[in-house]
């Protein structure tokens, strides 16, 4: 009896786990898409969060660019009795505090994007240096910003133009 009593037992058993197995793998397809939704839902809840955070850094990378532009930025630095090398300290220090302030906004635009921005503000030092390098000790701020807007001049393309393209087409990949 009690051999019978364990059969019947495991009969029981193996027919629960049986019914159980069947079930799980009928309502499986239903829990995967349920998931599936849920996940989606929360991508587009961040991305509508972030969307605007990824904008407004975008805006931010361009502004930066144009702000460190020489073109731009020696008009609104430049004075007439500034040395060239108090001139260029200017520049070195304007350039770095934007660089600076911005440079949470990397966490938002595309590696391509930040490093068109690292380069072109790595660039623009490197020619503001090489400009006042070129110039006598004596020289003023004047005859500085000559120097870099002549070598910007001989450039066949504009660099920062160059850079404000790539961040658009970067940017028009978001969308």
């Amino acid at each position: 009896m009690n051999l019978a009593f364990l059969l019947d037992i495991l009969k029981y058993t193996a027919a629960g786990i049986g019914v159980v197995y069947i079930a799980f793998y009928l309502f499986k397809p239903y829990l995967d898409k349920a998931e599936s939704l849920q996940l989606l839902e929360f991508k587009k809840t961040i991305s509508n969060q972030t969307l605007p955070l990824k904008l407004q850094a975008y805006e931010r990378m361009v502004l930066l660019i144009e702000r460190i532009n020489p073109a731009n930025m020696l008009v609104r630095l430049n004075s007439p009795a500034y040395s060239a090398a108090e001139l260029h300290s200017i520049i070195v220090n304007e350039i770095r505090s934007e660089f600076q302030h911005n440079i949470s906004q990397q966490i938002y635009v595309s590696s391509a994007a930040w490093a068109v921005v690292k380069r072109l503000k790595d660039d623009t030092l490197s020619i503001v240096t090489n400009a006042v390098k070129a110039l006598p000790e004596n020289a003023t701020g004047l005859e500085l910003s000559k120097t870099i807007l002549a070598h910007l001049s001989r450039l066949e393309d504009n660099p920062y133009d160059i850079g404000t393209n790539m961040i658009r087409k970067d940017l028009e990949q978001l969308f």
